[in-house]
C-alpha cells in the first residue's frame, strides 16, 4: 500500500499547503490557550497537520477548514492529557466557547485583508520602547511583574500603569488599522 502523501493529487498538496499556511498563526493561539505552553501547543498544530494530511480524503469539503483542524487540536490535547495526567484539562464548555470565538475569527479573516496578528505586531512596533518592551516580557516571555519591573528598574505599580497604557494605545491601534477602510 502507497503512504498516504502519494495517494493524493499535486493539486490537493498546494491546496493544503495554502490552507495549512492560512490557518497556522491562528491554530498556534488555539493550541496556546488549551496547553498554556509554546512548545506543547507547536507540537499540538504539527500533530494536528499531519493528522489532517493523512486523512484529507476524509475532509468533508463542506465544513471549514479552521474547524477541522481545531477540532484535530482537540483532539490531540486529549490524548496529550491521557498521557500527562497532570496537566489541567479544559472544560468542554471553554472549548465550545473557544470554538464559537474562533469560528467568530475565522469568518472575520478575509484574504484581501491583513491578518489582525500581523497589524498587531505592527502596532507593537509602533509603541514607545519602554511599552513594548514591557509587553514583550509580560505576554510573550511570560516574565512575572517582579522581575519584569526590576529589569526595567520601575516598581510594579509603575509596570501595571505601563502595561495599562500600552494596551490602550494597541487596542485604539488595532481598532484605526482595522476598521479604516484601505
Amino acid at each position: 500500500m502507497n503512504p498516504p502523501s502519494l495517494a493524493i493529487a499535486p493539486a490537493d498538496r498546494q491546496t493544503f499547503a495554502a490552507q495549512a499556511r492560512d490557518h497556522h498563526r491562528c491554530l498556534l493561539i488555539y493550541a496556546r490557550a488549551l496547553a498554556r505552553n509554546e512548545a506543547t501547543a507547536a507540537d499540538l498544530v504539527q500533530e494536528a497537520f499531519v493528522a489532517a494530511w493523512r486523512n484529507l480524503g476524509r475532509f468533508d469539503v463542506t465544513r471549514d477548514f479552521g474547524a477541522w483542524l481545531r477540532g484535530i487540536i482537540r483532539n490531540k490535547w486529549r490524548e496529550y492529557l491521557r498521557r500527562h495526567a497532570r496537566e489541567v484539562d479544559v472544560d468542554d464548555a471553554t472549548l465550545e466557547a473557544w470554538e464559537c470565538r474562533f469560528a467568530q475569527w475565522d469568518a472575520n479573516r478575509s484574504p484581501g485583508n491583513a491578518d489582525v496578528l500581523d497589524s498587531l505586531d505592527d502596532c507593537l512596533k509602533h509603541l514607545p520602547d519602554s511599552m513594548a518592551e514591557a509587553i514583550r516580557r509580560f505576554y510573550y516571555q511570560e516574565e512575572p511583574g517582579e522581575k519584569i519591573a526590576a529589569a526595567l528598574g520601575i516598581d510594579t505599580a509603575t509596570l501595571r500603569k505601563r502595561l495599562e497604557r500600552a494596551r490602550h494605545a494597541l487596542r485604539s491601534c488595532l481598532d484605526r488599522k482595522l476598521l479604516t477602510p484601505a
